[in-house]
């Protein structure tokens, strides 16, 4: 076994993140990379303000962090991969023994392993630190002259593209996002590249529509505007697919409505615990419902699209910060008045 002292963002319960020194260790058969810049996820925010995520609930202090690249610092020669080489690091680490796994939908494992994640104890340590041990498989190169701060948009936009083909083919379908967050906003590019003709977009924030914009959204709505949103429900709804990445308990409701007879839902946003959902008009409109969860094959495909600028990710960027300054860049993330995506510089 291998080890070494390096400095890492380490969350321990709610509001207390610290900077500090950690020991990691790896063996001949992992690959150490050197951090270099990593994107603070929403799930990273619930761990520093509430000391959980959903149903992951911190029991000791974790490494932060699952949207991260870096550069190659050793590696098994088996592996192909070569020391300086430029890489995204793809946070799944599935069982790929279970019968989802096998059947190539490994986001559905139930023994998932995800980086920075408290579902399991011993926790799973995220990116977040000068230096990770990673398995190689884990490790997507990419061309020495793209941008890291693009690169790193890997993570979520994998979410996206997941999301897109759960909805199947959207040449020439008319595509409503409601939520205009990062995910949101990289699902309206997503959609775009995937030929949707039309992407429309909802969110309570005049700057997440303006980002919504920017990210090629042809109409924004403040879904409180009922004038701006009543022509959607005509004849039983409008839009041919609604990707529903808030959460809110309202927005979920409302895309029922917005969707027309026989079209589809993606859920994505995963904030609300309570909805009174419209059973009634889904089932008599024959609207799919569809859940999406993380990402299999689409963490690569991420990649590449951000690798030849298919997807301009940089409008949702909104400031950089050194890895010491993690809990400013946390507070700043935390304010979607302020900010998108705050990116931690290693």
């Amino acid at each position: 076994m291998h080890q070494k002292t390096v400095k890492a963002v380490i969350v321990s319960a709610a509001h207390e993140v610290h900077y500090e020194d950690r020991t990691i260790e790896w063996d001949d058969r992992q690959v150490l990379v050197r951090v270099d810049r990593g994107g603070i996820c929403g799930s990273d925010i619930h761990y520093y303000q509430h000391g959980r995520a959903g149903m992951s609930v911190l029991k000791s202090p974790m490494v932060l962090g699952h949207e991260f690249v870096g550069v190659i610092d050793s590696a098994p020669q088996e592996s192909g991969l070569q020391i300086g080489q430029r890489v995204a690091v793809n946070p799944s680490c599935p069982c790929q023994r279970c019968t989802f796994c096998l059947a190539g939908k490994q986001n559905l494992c139930r023994s998932m392993r995800f980086m920075g994640s408290a579902q399991f104890f011993p926790h799973v340590n995220g990116g977040f630190a000068e230096y990770v041990a990673v398995d190689a498989v884990q490790c997507i190169p990419y061309e020495a002259q793209a941008d890291a701060k693009i690169i790193a948009f890997a993570e979520p936009l994998a979410v996206c593209i997941h999301a897109i083909r759960q909805a199947g083919d959207l040449t020439g379908k008319r595509v409503l996002v409601t939520g205009a967050g990062p995910i949101g906003c990289l699902v309206i590019a997503a959609a775009l590249a995937s030929g949707a003709t039309e992407v429309a977009a909802t969110d309570i924030s005049e700057r997440c529509r303006t980002l919504a914009e920017e990210m090629g959204a042809s109409q924004t709505v403040d879904p409180r505007d009922e004038d701006s949103v009543a022509d959607w429900r005509n004849n039983g709804g409008v839009f041919d697919v609604c990707f529903e990445a808030s959460g809110a308990s309202a927005a979920v409701a409302s895309a029922v409505d917005f969707t027309r007879p026989g079209g589809i839902i993606v859920q994505l946003g995963m904030g609300a615990a309570e909805v009174n959902y419209p059973i009634g008009p889904l089932l008599v409109k024959e609207v799919q419902l569809r859940g999406s969860f993380r990402f299999t094959s689409e963490f690569t495909t991420a990649v590449r699209w951000l690798e030849k600028g298919k997807i301009n990710p940089l409008p949702l960027l909104s400031a950089e910060m050194n890895m010491s300054e993690a809990v400013s860049a946390l507070e700043m993330a935390s304010d979607k008045s302020r900010a998108a995506k705050v990116q931690l510089v290693f």
